[in-house]
């Protein structure tokens, strides 16, 4: 009898995953993904702000009326909305209030990046105290020694000492 296999549920190529604040990274590559698949031109808006129709007068680049757009302008300009409905879709209420206020969705990522970006992974972050916390104890057990060594070296036992003849050898057996 063949064994039966199952699959867990992937993610949806419609909806972005949510957000709850953990996990940046992750989440960071996954919403390029989704919202370049939608369009170019919504990580565009992302990477650059929005698209501003702008002509020049007098010598001068200025904004153009909403009024003088032609469609392609309209629709280039609608994509920083759509990114930014995309942006509030896949976000917990904690992290949506953290963007509320931005104007842009290039201003909402930005917020987003600066607040999580530099975040490790749970893992990543165990691994690393793991480290830290050896350091310290290297150091303590440095410490302990040396206040032991200068404290009354005589005192210590033969049968101790002899088990011990160095510091490196104490470190290795620690």
């Amino acid at each position: 009898m063949v064994g039966k296999q199952s699959f867990e549920e992937g993610a949806s190529i419609c909806k972005p995953p949510l957000f709850y604040g953990l996990n940046y990274k992750y989440w960071e590559a996954i919403m390029k993904i989704l919202m370049e698949s939608i369009d170019q031109g919504i990580w565009d808006s992302i990477e650059n702000g929005p698209y501003i129709p702008k002509f020049k007068k007098n010598g001068y680049v200025i904004a153009k009326p909403l009024s003088q757009w032609t469609n392609d302008e309209c629709k280039m300009a609608k994509l920083d909305c759509t990114t930014q409905n995309i942006i509030a879709s896949a976000l917990d209420t904690n992290e949506f209030f953290r963007i509320s206020k931005c104007k842009t969705a290039k201003e909402m990522w930005d917020t987003l990046k600066a607040a999580h970006g530099n975040n490790e992974p749970k893992e990543a972050k165990s691994k690393s105290q793991a480290r830290r916390k050896r350091r310290q104890n290297k150091k303590s057990l440095n410490l302990c020694f040396m206040a032991r060594k200068e404290d009354d070296s005589s005192s210590v036992s033969s049968s101790n000492s002899s088990n011990f003849e160095n510091y490196g050898q104490l470190l290795q057996a620690f």
